[in-house]
């Protein structure tokens, strides 16, 4: 069953998102959402449970052979006198010790079976709560991922999962045989002496009240203990993904001050979350002690009178513990609830998180498009309230099968107009169209089948090539790729590596070379031969002749095919069939590479200056 979903809660940013988390406290509704992921494995649990009334029933036995032991195997000199033993009845002995050995081992197996059944529905329900998390996850926007660090995506999927069993999984057999054993102890205590049950009951009131300071006092403990672990595992995923530029950069030190600041800041949580545990334990054991200290008073008197045996008097003391024992154990299971409902609030909330860009109801699919591209007044701006705009008022038209190079100086909205052609964003004012359809009256899955991406970052996934081409053609065979290949003219480089095409890339591609890496994100462009085309090109320096292959390729792959090109190379600035200069949002000027040059305009300014070296 999958989790359910508040569609009425926004996307938070990721400050927002720890911010809330740190004041808030736990939501007694929390087991309103939980209790329904517990619906696929229910039968699994009212096993557990049957198995857990079996195991108490076996423990509730102990004490009665041990009562049995001691009052009918000790013989003593008179029926009127129970104070001198003068022999033992081993009948009695040995059927006890016959009987506790049966129990042990009865409960031997009944605690296996229940650990089975509970760890089993542990097992189903954490993973697909997992699973859906991350479906939904890959649901969300690319608004979410571009403010959310992906070490806090990956903490919520992961640790927060793992922390919400002894909320759901153990949870529910632990109390239900807690309760039990409290329940069963008192009565039996109260039948057996009435005046030791009242004498214990003393302590029960300061039991609760602790239990229920103790869960108010730890709130906020938890939820900042949580805060910050995920706070340092996400500076540690991004360490270990830019580990390259850390290095570059001669920035070890401060990162690791960073790094130290962030686990210190834990640290310092988690004591005082550890100090807050300690006391309520001690606290807990002392009042254990204290209702021990009383019913051994109370007990001494009641068998010196001849209320009790000395039987019934030693099975009480299990009894007392079997009584005292459930209520600690409760206070312990208030702990971990209290940590699994602050994990569990954190998965509610990303569950919460609403896609920005979502399909309108009647969005239409186009089966086959002719590729023309218009932005028709086109604002945007990354902030909520619409200021400091990227695009400002833009109209641009792309004609279908040409090819056009957008250039202009860095951060002045180039990479925003793929962002919104893909439909990562949505404009704010006016319209992006496809063939004279407003791109948002597309299904997403549609509009990303005719429109094919290749970003700067050249993004591969671990596994082969073979793999990663399969991301655009899952049907296709190893001569697919292969012929695709060698029509872009790089099937002999591919089968240059130590294993062709079933070369292993690595991490991201780390085990290619960055020209290696673009050549093979083209060719998965390639085969899946959309309709337009939108090439980030990559400002890293490669050798010639790789240039020379990625410059064929990208000729190849543009033949038949709208292609919006943010422009570095001056190959593709030459050959594309209109140029677009994007300044400060605008669209300054609009042409072919020639007649732009005879404007001597901001395009001539940009082209003179990539002569001189410097980059577009």
């Amino acid at each position: 069953m999958a989790a359910e979903r508040n569609p009425n809660v926004r996307a938070l940013s990721d400050i927002e998102l720890e911010e809330t988390l740190a004041k808030q406290q736990l939501n007694r509704n929390m087991f309103g959402r939980l209790l329904p992921l517990l619906k696929p494995v229910r039968n699994y649990i009212f096993i557990a449970m049957l198995l857990e009334l079996a195991l108490v029933c076996f423990v509730f036995l102990r004490p009665y052979f041990i009562q049995q032991a001691i009052d009918a195997g000790l013989l003593y000199e008179s029926a009127a006198d129970r104070t001198t033993v003068v022999g033992l009845n081993w009948h009695v002995i040995n059927l006890a010790m016959i009987g506790l050995a049966g129990m042990w081992a009865a409960r031997f197996v009944l605690a296996g079976l229940s650990q089975y059944f509970s760890g089993t529905a542990a097992i189903r329900i954490l993973n697909q709560l997992r699973i859906d998390l991350f479906s939904h996850v890959q649901q969300l926007s690319v608004a979410y991922f571009d403010r959310t660090k992906s070490g806090r995506i990956i903490s919520r999927i992961d640790r927060d999962i793992d922390a919400l069993e002894p909320l759901l999984i153990q949870g529910p057999p632990e109390i239900f045989s807690a309760l039990l054993r409290f329940v069963m102890a008192a009565g039996i205590l109260l039948w057996v002496s009435p005046t030791l049950f009242y004498h214990l009951a003393l302590v029960i009131p300061l039991l609760i009240l602790s239990s229920t300071l103790f869960r108010r006092l730890s709130s906020q403990h938890f939820a900042r203990v949580a805060e910050n672990r995920t706070r340092f595992t996400a500076h540690l995923v991004e360490t270990v993904a830019g580990v390259r530029i850390i290095k570059q950069t001669v920035q070890e030190d401060s990162n690791l001050h960073r790094y130290r600041t962030l686990v210190n800041a834990f640290i310092h949580s988690l004591v005082r979350s550890n100090i807050a545990s300690g006391w309520f334990t001690h606290f807990t054991g002392v009042l254990t002690i204290l209702g021990l200290m009383l019913l051994l008073v109370a007990g001494g008197e009641e068998v010196t009178l001849g209320h009790l045996t000395l039987g019934q008097f030693a099975a009480s003391l299990f009894y007392v513990y079997m009584f005292l024992g459930p209520l600690q154990e409760l206070g312990d299971l208030v702990e971990r609830y209290t940590n699994g409902v602050a994990s569990a609030q954190r998965v509610f909330l990303l569950l919460d998180t609403k896609p920005e860009i979502v399909d309108q109801a009647d969005a239409i699919a186009l089966p086959v498009i002719q590729g023309a591209v218009a932005f028709k007044n086109v604002s945007f701006s990354y902030l909520p309230d619409q200021s400091k705009p990227v695009i400002k008022h833009l109209n641009l038209t792309v004609p279908a099968g040409h090819v056009l190079a957008i250039v202009g100086p860095t951060g002045h909205g180039k990479s925003t107009l793929i962002q919104l052609l893909t439909r990562f964003y949505d404009v704010q004012q006016g319209q992006v169209l496809i063939d004279q359809v407003d791109i948002r009256q597309l299904s997403q899955r549609n509009l990303r089948q005719h429109v094919g991406v290749v970003l700067q970052d050249n993004v591969l996934f671990s596994g082969s090539i073979v793999d990663n081409l399969h991301l655009a053609k899952p049907q296709a065979t190893l001569a697919d790729f292969e012929q695709a290949a060698a029509e872009l003219g790089i099937d002999d480089l591919i089968r240059r590596l130590p294993h062709g095409y079933h070369t292993e890339v690595g991490a991201l591609g780390s085990h290619l070379s960055h020209g290696q890496r673009q050549l093979i994100c083209l060719l998965r462009a390639y085969l899946a031969n959309p309709t337009i085309l939108i090439l980030d090109e990559a400002t890293s320096a490669v050798d010639i002749q790789t240039e020379r292959r990625i410059q064929h390729a990208l000729r190849r792959l543009c033949e038949g095919r709208t292609a919006i090109i943010i422009a570095h190379r001056l190959a593709t600035i030459r050959d594309a069939d209109l140029i677009a200069v994007i300044h400060h949002g605008e669209l300054a000027e609009l042409g072919p590479h020639a007649q732009l040059i005879q404007r001597q305009g901001k395009y001539a300014e940009l082209y003179h200056a990539y002569e001189a070296g410097e980059q577009l």
